[in-house]
């Protein structure tokens, strides 16, 4: 284990997220729609867009198996183990252009009792993200 004093990079930014998915072009579609992103990276595999400084890589489930093995993937409809927040400055604004661009929100607007709005929704590969301020 490496101490924290002698390894100040340690830990740094999150460089990327890989999310597994399996409807790679449904995905990447809702991606490019709904948070109005350029794809970053793509193979018949997989399709990267940036969030500022890090990348989410959307990657076909029958790929993922040899990134995390002996691990499974899961499937979508098995739970959700996370949750994926973006800061935003007006959550009922941000909510109202996610249903323009036909998001269905999971919950909220709803201000939380630690002081924050927040609203969130699903993409469709079942992870769940959040818009928060």
């Amino acid at each position: 284990m490496t101490d924290k004093k002698s390894d100040p990079a340690w830990p740094g930014s999150i460089g990327a997220i890989t999310l597994f998915v399996e409807d790679l072009d449904a995905t990447q579609r809702f991606y490019r729609e709904v948070f109005g992103l350029p794809v970053h990276f793509e193979d018949d595999n997989s399709a990267v867009f940036g969030f500022g400084d890090t990348l989410i890589n959307l990657l076909r489930t029958t790929e993922a198996h040899e990134l995390i093995e002996p691990g499974r993937v899961a499937v979508p409809d098995a739970g959700s183990r996370f949750q994926l927040t973006l800061a935003v400055d007006d959550v009922d604004a941000m909510c109202k252009e996610l249903a323009a661009r036909g998001v269905t929100l999971l919950n909220g607007p709803m201000d939380r009792p630690w002081g924050i709005r927040t609203a969130s929704f699903r993409d469709p590969g079942g992870h769940i993200w959040e818009i928060a301020k």
